[in-house]
């Protein structure tokens, strides 16, 4: 029996016997084919999904040579990934649900004089790092307007992102870099 769980950007495959990371099944499946790898990193990081063949952002068709552009391949490539993905019951339940985790204020915060801290772990699976920060920043009496997380998997030095709705004071950062687990400190 299969189970998914679909949650922002978090997609893990539940099995009886085992738990596997998405990603880990994603790349285990097409581990002799590199470039279809690239394929499918570009449609998991994207939350691009497959119905019918085609790609889609939500509900938005997205041309085969756009994604083939983005993944440094040639359509075909992006065709025969997008057939062999529909091949795998495991792989096609996943890709058929998988849904883009929305608006993202990260790249606009400066311009809206929105607050962000940009936390750096030293491993990502350890606990509390998010809840810490959260309460750090809520008794300054700042509210959070978003949280984002980079998948540990799919990002090679994954960043927790808290906006806020006004400048996070330089003040804070000490107190971040007192979370077990914390390596690094940005405030923007």
């Amino acid at each position: 029996m299969i189970v998914v769980k679909f949650k922002s950007c978090v997609y893990n495959i539940v099995h009886q016997e085992e738990i596997k990371p998405l990603w880990r099944k994603v790349s285990e499946y097409l581990k002799n084919y590199p470039e279809r790898l690239l394929v499918a990193k570009v449609l998991v990081e994207n939350g691009l999904n497959i119905k019918n063949g085609k790609i889609y952002c939500n509900e938005i068709e997205i041309p085969v040579v756009k994604v083939a552009r983005v993944a440094k391949v040639d359509r075909r490539t992006v065709v025969e990934t997008l057939k062999m993905i529909s091949k795998n019951d495991e792989l096609r339940l996943i890709f058929t649900h998988i849904r883009s985790a929305g608006i993202s204020l990260r790249e606009i915060a400066r311009p809206l004089n929105l607050g962000v801290v940009e936390i750096t772990p030293e491993d990502p699976k350890i606990v509390g790092i998010l809840a810490n920060a959260a309460s750090i920043i809520a008794e300054e009496g700042i509210s959070i307007r978003q949280a984002l997380t980079d998948d540990p998997e799919l990002s090679p030095e994954p960043k927790l992102t808290l906006i806020a709705n006004r400048k996070i004071p330089g003040k804070l950062i000490p107190k971040f870099l007192k979370i077990k687990g914390v390596a690094k400190v940005s405030v923007y």
